[in-house]
């Protein structure tokens, strides 16, 4: 027996929960090995698990196309002699662009500059000024091995007051903010979304949560989280309320964290457009803190496992900026390739390039899908009594309510599980679905919801046995 035990660690660690991989993921992943070691003697009453759990898109199972792009370019990164092997296999626009990379680059197994190749930066730069017509200054961005890591860095640096420092994050949230406070002991300042109005987000409502705090005098709050388009609800912010929101955090000198890694995950752009909180900075001339955070595991592109991202600082002083560098700079460079990743997100193929054509056409058929199973699995579940679901405008998520029975509850509480957990955890033994439990993301209390993707190919099947499912549970622990 080892010496060492879970009470000679870090005590904050203890507290750190991440539910899209905790206990449902686990056991669904026992299901599919168990899938595979029997395939026709498994016991199971379905045949294979379907992974709604985490917006992955690449994942087996879920199968989103990589984008030949991106892929030709990283092979030729990865492996310079394909370009004489076979140097007909790409594009001249691939070449051109992966013989500029390698220019600045080398080998991608070297290490880059700490804070990201100087070119890509330049890049983002450009992106960001062409996206919000302002300009951008690549010694004020900092690639990173996904926004994660960028989030976990900048909440790290905020906790000055370990058990004291607070930091805004919406609820329902994503719990990568909740598991970095509990990691580093900030404390988490949780404000509801509104759900009757689309998950909108109430500045009125962070004023008086900021002004009690205030009151009190045991937290000092340090920053807001927004996440937009939001994480798990796929509500986008309206331009109204980002001016309030800037307003707020100038008033009370709150750092702005915008989490914005789905700004391109749009299913109705027309009538529900992105705009970057950097703009809206800028366009109140207020002297706003903000980074602002982008990946390339969202998107269209669903590079996940490439671990690419970026965040930029905005109104954040030159010292700040010193001590964010001297802070990467410990752990080196971020992945090469994942910066490769962010280098095609944000400088795509441009039309009268010969890789345009393939560009728009893939990326075109993921939005497409991903609006088209939305509008689908909303309608759905919407038909089905005891359900209610938000239209999601963006991301790639669904949050709906279910209404759960006093037996239901009852018999979750004899097995000493929460009430969303309980039936999520007999989804998962029915069907084979996994999802993340509501109460992993906050909930109001005596609510309950579920968070699965729009990602699942086979939609009608899916969304059947979701349903079906609902109607068998609640045949099973009616409502009385």
């Amino acid at each position: 027996m080892s010496k060492l035990s879970v009470d000679d660690l870090n005590p904050a660690i203890r507290n750190v929960q991440y539910a899209v991989r905790g206990e449902l993921a686990i056991k669904a992943e026992q299901y599919r090995v168990k899938l595979q070691q029997s395939p026709t003697s498994h016991g199971l009453p379905f045949n294979h698990v379907i992974s709604s759990n985490i917006g992955n898109p690449q994942q087996k199972g879920l199968d989103q196309r990589p984008l030949t792009f991106v892929r030709q370019v990283a092979a030729l990164m990865d492996y310079r002699d394909l370009k004489n092997i076979a140097p007909n296999a790409f594009p001249k626009d691939v070449i051109a662009r992966a013989d500029e990379l390698w220019e600045e680059i080398g080998s991608i197994g070297a290490y880059s500059h700490s804070q990201g190749v100087p070119l890509i930066r330049r890049h983002v730069a450009e992106f960001i000024q062409a996206r919000d017509g302002y300009p951008a200054y690549p010694e004020h961005i900092f690639l990173t091995g996904g926004a994660s890591a960028g989030v976990s860095l900048l909440i790290s640096m905020l906790i000055s007051d370990p058990g004291k420092s607070g930091i805004f994050i919406p609820i329902p949230q994503y719990p990568l903010y909740t598991a970095t406070l509990a990691q580093f002991s900030g404390v988490p300042i949780p404000y509801y979304l509104d759900e009757t109005n689309g998950w909108s987000t109430s500045v009125n409502e962070i004023r008086s949560l900021l002004e009690k705090t205030r009151q009190e005098g045991k937290v000092q709050p340090k920053a807001l989280v927004i996440i937009n388009p939001g994480n798990p609800t796929g509500a986008l912010i309206d331009r109204n309320t980002q001016d309030e929101i800037v307003h707020l955090c100038d008033q009370y000198n709150l750092v702005l964290l915008a989490d914005e890694v789905y700004q391109t995950n749009l299913h109705r752009p027309e009538t529900h457009p992105f705009t970057s909180f950097k703009k809206v900075v800028l366009e109140s001339g207020k002297d706003v803190a903000l980074v602002s955070f982008h990946s390339i595991s969202k998107g269209v592109f669903g590079e996940c496992g490439r671990r690419g991202g970026y965040f930029e600082c905005t109104n954040i002083s030159d010292d700040i900026i010193a001590t964010i560098y001297k802070m990467v700079s410990i752990t080196l460079c971020p992945p090469l390739q994942g910066q490769i990743g962010v280098d095609c997100m944000v400088r795509p193929p441009k039309k009268g390039e010969e890789s345009y054509a393939l560009w728009e056409k893939e990326t075109n058929a993921i939005h497409k899908a991903l609006a088209e199973r939305t509008r689908h699995m909303v309608a759905a579940l919407n038909a089905v009594e005891g359900v209610s679901c938000v239209d999601s405008p963006g991301a790639l998520y669904l949050y709906p309510r279910i209404q759960l029975s006093g037996k239901a509850i009852e018999a979750a509480e004899s097995a000493g599980k929460a009430p969303d957990v309980f039936y999520a955890l007999a989804l998962l033994d029915a069907t084979g679905i996994c999802v993340v439990p509501g109460s992993g993301f906050g909930q109001k209390e005596g609510e309950h919801h579920y968070r699965l993707t729009c990602l699942c190919p086979g939609v009608e099947e899916y969304v059947g046995k979701l349903v079906e499912f609902h109607e068998a549970f609640t045949k099973k622990y009616p409502h009385v």
